[in-house]
C-alpha cells in the first residue's frame, strides 16, 4: 500500500473524480460512513456521539458520520465551528443532507462562531458524550491554527471520553514523518487534538505511519478504501506500508506436483561455543518459513548442539579457532567452500562472534560471493548480526554489485557500519535505511519499530506488526532465517520476499504476545507461531487495514 503526500492525496481525490468518474459527493458519502461503522463496531456501548465539524471537506465528512450514526439509533449532538453559510460544495451538500435526519428529532447542531461559545452548557453536553468524533480539520490543513478551532482542540483535549479523528487529529500535519513536539509549533503551543483512534481514508499519509498520532494503549489508524480504483493512487515519495494484500501472489498454493527441491536451500553459516543456538534457530526459521532444505554449518565442537535443536537441520562442520569459533581455514578449501555454497541461499552471521579471524572469514565469504566463478556459486545472501560487525569501519566492502544481498542491522550494528551515533540513526532513520542501500547496492532491513525496508532504488517498505516484547534476545536471529528462506522460495521477487518475512515476523510476534504476554516473550515463540501468522495472512479478506502505535 503507498503512503502518500497531503497534496498527493489531493491529487487522486480529483483524479478519482475527473478521471474515473466517482463524484466526489460519493466519496465524502463513503469515507463518513466508514467512521460510523467503525464507531458502532468499536464503541457498541456508546450511546451518545459528539461531533465537532469544521466547515471544510472533514467537517463534510462529519456531518455524514452524524446522519449514519443517527439512523443506527445513537443519540447524536453537532458542534459547527462556523457559520451554516460559510460551508461550500460537498461539505454545504451534506450538512442540509444532515439536517433533515435531525428535523424529526428536534436535534439541531450548536452553532459555535466564537471561542466563548464552547463554554456553554450544551457545548458541554456534547463534550461529555460517550464519545467524540473531531472532524474540524483534516489532511488539507495548512497551519495555523485559528483560535476558534484551537479552542475547541484544547475543550476535546480536556474531555474524559474517547476521540476519534476523520482521517487525522485536527491541527496535526499530515506529512510529519516524526511525532510533533511543542518546540516545533509556532509561540511553542501544540494545537494538536488527541485521538484515541483515527478513520483515513484510501491510502496513509505519512504521519499515520510515522507521527505516533496515537497512544500504544488505545485503538487503532483504520485504512479505509472509498472508491479510489488503484490507478488513481500515485505518490512520488517511494513509500510503501507493508500489508497482507501485498504479499498475495507470494503467499499462493503450492504446486500439487511440487518436491522440496522447488523451495530452495538455505546455508546458514553461524554459530561459535556458547551461541550454537543463533544458527540452529536461524536455521529452523528458514524451514518454518517454507524452504525445502536447510543447512547449518557451523564451528565442529558445537555441530552436534545444532544438531540437537531439530532433526529437520542438516549440518556442516567447519574448521575452528581455539575459542571454537570459524576458522579463516574454512576459506582454505575453495573447491569444498564453492560445493557447499553452491545452489543455497546464504545467511551469514547468527552466533557467530566477533573474533578477528572469523570476522576475516565473513568478509571473505561475503566477498566470494560477489566474485566466485562457479556458474552455480551462491547468488542471494543474507547478513546478520556479528556477520555485519565484521564489516565494522570496512562498509565499503559490503556491497550488492547487481546479486541479492540483504542486511538485517539493530541501529547498534548500523552504528558501527556507518560512524552515525545510535541517536543520529534512530532521529534519522528513513535517510539513513535508504542512502545505504542506495550508496551499497542493497537491500537493508532497518530494525526497530516501524521496521524499514530500503532496495537499492530508494524504495522503502514500512513494516507495521510487531511489539516491545519482542526485544528479546534471539528474535534477530528468527528474523535472518525467515528472510533467507522466503528468499529462497522466491529469488525473483527478493524485495518483496523480505518485506514479507519482515511482516510474518512481527505477525507472529504480536501472537505470541496475545498468548504468553509481552513479559514473557522469548525468540522461539516465533517460530511455534508463525504457522499461525501465515494462515491469518492467507485469511484476510478485509480491504481495510488496522494500523496499531
Amino acid at each position: 500500500m503507498k503512503i502518500v503526500s497531503a497534496a498527493e492525496m489531493r491529487e487522486i481525490d480529483r483524479s478519482t473524480s475527473e478521471r474515473f468518474g466517482v463524484p466526489s459527493l460519493t466519496l465524502m458519502e463513503n469515507a463518513g460512513a466508514a467512521v460510523a461503522r467503525f464507531i458502532l463496531s468499536d464503541y457498541p456501548q456508546a450511546e451518545r456521539v459528539g461531533i465537532l465539524c469544521g466547515k471544510g471537506n472533514n467537517g463534510g465528512d462529519g456531518f455524514v458520520v452524524a446522519r449514519k450514526l443517527v439512523e443506527a439509533g445513537r443519540a447524536v449532538r453537532v458542534l459547527l465551528l462556523s457559520d451554516p453559510e460559510e460551508l461550500r460544495g460537498d461539505a454545504a451538500a451534506m450538512f442540509q443532507n444532515m439536517l433533515q435526519k435531525l428535523q424529526p428529532l428536534k436535534t439541531a447542531p450548536l452553532i459555535v462562531r466564537e471561542a466563548s461559545g464552547l463554554d456553554s452548557s450544551d457545548a458541554a453536553e456534547i463534550f461529555a458524550a460517550d464519545v467524540i468524533v473531531d472532524a474540524i480539520l483534516g489532511t488539507g490543513f495548512r497551519p495555523p491554527v485559528s483560535p476558534l478551532y484551537a479552542a475547541a482542540i484544547r475543550k476535546m483535549n480536556a474531555s474524559l471520553a474517547p476521540i476519534v479523528a476523520v482521517d487525522i487529529p485536527s491541527g496535526a500535519d499530515a506529512d510529519a514523518m516524526r511525532p510533533a513536539s511543542a518546540t516545533d509549533a509556532p509561540a511553542g503551543v501544540l494545537n494538536e487534538a488527541r485521538a484515541d483512534a483515527i478513520v483515513t481514508f484510501t491510502a496513509p499519509r505519512p504521519a499515520h505511519v510515522f507521527a505516533g498520532l496515537i497512544k500504544a494503549s488505545t485503538g487503532p489508524i483504520v485504512i479505509v478504501p472509498i472508491g479510489s480504483p488503484p490507478e488513481a493512487i500515485v505518490s512520488q515519495l517511494g513509500l510503501h506500508l507493508s500489508t497482507p494484500q501485498d504479499f498475495a501472489p507470494l503467499l499462493a498454493p503450492r504446486a500439487r506436483d511440487a518436491n522440496k527441491g522447488s523451495y530452495g536451500h538455505v546455508l546458514v553459516i553461524g554459530g561459535s561455543l556458547g551461541k550454537a543456538g543463533a544458527a540452529a534457530m536461524a536455521g529452523f526459521s528458514a524451514l518454518r518459513a517454507g524452504a525445502g532444505l536447510s543447512t547449518v554449518a557451523t564451528p565442529k565442537s558445537v555441530l552436534a548442539t545444532v544438531a540437537g535443536f531439530h532433526p529437520e537441520l542438516m549440518t556442516e562442520p567447519l574448521p575452528e579457532t581455539e575459542q571454537g569459533t570459524i576458522s579463516l581455514r574454512a576459506l582454505e578449501s575453495r573447491s569444498g567452500l564453492d560445493t557447499l555454497l553452491e545452489r543455497k541461499t546464504l545467511a551469514i552471521g547468527p552466533g557467530i562472534s566477533r573474533n578477528a579471524e572469523t570476522a576475516g572469514f565473513v568478509r571473505g565469504i561475503v566477498e566470494r560471493g560477489d566474485k566466485s566463478p562457479v556458474v552455480h556459486s551462491v547468488v542471494n545472501m543474507v547478513v546478520d548480526a556479528d556477520g555485519l560487525n565484521a564489516f565494522e569501519e570496512a562498509a565499503n566492502k559490503l556491497k550488492g554489485h547487481g546479486r541479492t544481498l540483504v542486511i538485517t542491522p539493530h541501529p547498534g550494528e548500523m552504528s558501527r557500519l556507518t560512524g552515525l551515533s545510535i541517536a543520529e540513526i534512530q532521529a534519522n532513520r528513513l535517510e539513513v535505511t535508504r542512502d545505504f542501500a542506495r550508496e551499497h547496492e542493497l537491500i537493508v532491513v532497518l530494525k526497530g519499530h516501524r521496521t524499514l525496508i530500503a532496495a537499492p532504488d530508494g524504495t522503502v517498505w514500512v513494516n507495521p506488526t510487531g511489539n516491545p516484547g519482542m526485544a528479546t534476545g534471539g528474535t534477530g536471529d528468527i528474523l535472518t532465517g525467515m528472510v533467507a528462506g522466503l528468499i529462497a522460495q522466491h529469488p525473483q521477487h527478493p524485495l518483496e520476499a523480505t518485506a514479507l518475512a519482515v511482516y510474518l515476523h512481527g505477525l507472529a510476534g504480536d501472537l505470541a504476545s496475545e498468548s504468553v504476554g509481552e513479559n514473557s516473550l522469548v525468540a522461539t515463540d516465533l517460530v511455534r507461531f508463525l504457522p499461525q501468522a501465515f494462515a491469518q495472512m492467507r485469511d484476510q479478506k478485509a480491504e481495510e487495514i488496522r494500523l496499531h502505535a
